[in-house]
């Protein structure tokens, strides 16, 4: 069973870094377009920009997704540096449990965001909902929340980012 649900949180990750990846293709293809609409055809496009901004939202919460599986996201490794290994467990499942709320919380609070603003247009794309625009927050949310459970079952609350996800730059 762990095998399994481990090997579709694999699955998952893979989908959020195509799909941010993707975000990212079309926002570099889109923007230069629109460029050359405006400069060179002296007729502007109206939506590379609006469509650029909707594809960074999912980019981003997609991109937050996958920083947190690879343990990349924000955090403070001194504190459970200088605990004894039972209280940085105890440590990891509090921060853990904090994270599980957060994310059981956008995803349900997200999910009536995008209900509430299912019925109004987006004036850039009067086709498109609000409620679309919104709905990177559940999706994030239910993802992140899927990777805490894993967190739980492996219980690797403060492992180093692996060598491939890490820049070989210092800053120093």
């Amino acid at each position: 069973m762990k095998e399994h649900y481990i090997r579709a949180m694999d699955a998952l990750h893979r989908a959020s870094v195509f799909a941010a990846g993707a975000c990212l293709v079309v926002i570099t293809l889109i923007i230069p377009y629109g460029v050359f609409c405006r400069y060179v055809l002296n007729s502007a496009a109206s939506w590379p920009e609006p469509m650029a901004v909707l594809l960074m939202i999912v980019m981003s919460f997609l991109s937050a997704v996958v920083c947190y599986r690879e343990y990349l996201h924000i955090g403070v490794g001194v504190l459970p540096a200088f605990l004894k290994p039972e209280a940085k467990t105890y440590l990891g499942w509090f921060l853990e449990l904090c994270m599980l709320a957060t994310n059981l919380f956008m995803l349900v609070w997200g999910i009536k965001l995008v209900g509430a603003t299912l019925n109004q247009s987006i004036p850039d794309f009067p086709a498109l909902s609000v409620g679309l625009s919104y709905l990177p927050i559940p999706i994030g949310g239910g993802l992140t929340a899927l990777f805490v459970i894993e967190r739980f079952i492996t219980q690797k609350f403060f492992a180093e980012p692996e060598a491939e996800t890490v820049s070989g730059l210092t800053t120093e």
